[in-house]
């Protein structure tokens, strides 16, 4: 969570994590034995779910917390990536959830065992209650954040998890008919992987010092030449996150003769800004003339 953004809604994200984090830890306790008891690969499977998500939540809240500290001058950007990294850590979790419950699923189906319906029901219908209570809390403080997002991520399986639950335990109670806890387990897991698929890609590509979504550094160099003027060329674009909310970007500029520095460097930092929504941008002023009369020729201004 970038220091740029309002404490309270820092605090409010860090909060919804906490609430998460104990509805989570408190329920699971409570599956493991229903799911045990009652035979149900559902149950297991989203038990085992929330065990991983309690771990990836406290991960969160931890993340959120030693973001707090400033900066220093070792790490002049402070702890914000904290977050991204929690991000990114979560959605490999999934990954690896995905790949237990898968064959577990394999394993019922190739030998079936009983599993006590009422028992699977009643467990799964509290399952779905502390779920959609905590994805209702962690919604209600998501924004943008990717951390929160990874993070409701996990609660959103639990939830279709328990709603798994639910549906097997019925179709169990009917008709007798066991695959079909494994079979909505499976299903379940495939429609997890996409989203977490989502967080690790975004999470990486902000770990890997990617351009924020959307930025074109070729029209924006492009623009600012014809746009600005005393721009001669826009050139050496960089752009990059240190959260999802916290952008920055660098650009050099040579001047065309005769240009004032300073008015087209405020000039280029506002058309910029107006191009990206990219609100730290650090500009260097590149005069060719200047380079004839002093070595480097060139000085950096924020």
């Amino acid at each position: 969570m970038s220091h740029d953004a309002p404490k309270e809604e820092r605090r409010s994200r860090e909060r919804a994590i906490a609430i998460t984090a104990i509805l989570t830890g408190g329920f699971m306790g409570a599956e493991v034995v229903g799911g045990l008891i009652s035979g149900s690969l559902a149950l297991l499977a989203d038990a085992g779910h929330m065990l991983t998500d309690f771990a990836s939540l406290i991960l969160a809240w931890l993340a959120f917390r030693l973001a707090r500290r400033p900066a220093d001058w070792k790490r002049t950007y402070g702890f914000d990536r904290l977050s991204v990294l929690a991000a990114f850590v979560n959605g490999l979790s999934l990954f690896a959830i995905a790949i237990w419950i898968l064959f577990e699923a394999v394993h019922r189906l190739r030998d079936p065992s009983e599993v006590l319906g009422g028992l699977m029901l009643w467990v799964a219908v509290g399952g779905l209650v502390v779920n959609i209570l905590a994805f209702w809390v962690l919604s209600r403080a998501e924004g943008d954040n990717l951390n929160v997002r990874a993070a409701a991520l996990h609660v959103l399986g639990d939830l279709l998890g328990s709603v798994a639950a639910i549906v097997a335990s019925l179709v169990i109670l009917w008709t007798g008919w066991t695959p079909i806890d494994p079979i909505l387990s499976v299903l379940v897991v495939v429609l997890i992987l996409r989203s977490a698929w989502a967080v690790v890609r975004e999470s990486g590509h902000i770990l890997l010092e990617g351009a924020p979504r959307g930025f074109d550094a070729r029209a924006i160099a492009s623009d600012l030449e014809q746009n600005v003027p005393g721009v001669l060329r826009a050139h050496h674009i960089h752009a990059w996150s240190i959260t999802q909310e916290r952008p920055m970007a660098t650009v050099e500029i040579d001047l065309e003769a005769g240009a004032d520095a300073q008015v087209v460097r405020r000039a280029v930092k506002d058309r910029f800004q107006e191009l990206s929504h990219v609100e730290h941008v650090t500009v260097e002023i590149s005069d060719s003339h200047l380079a004839h009369d002093a070595p480097g020729g060139r000085h950096l201004v924020n």
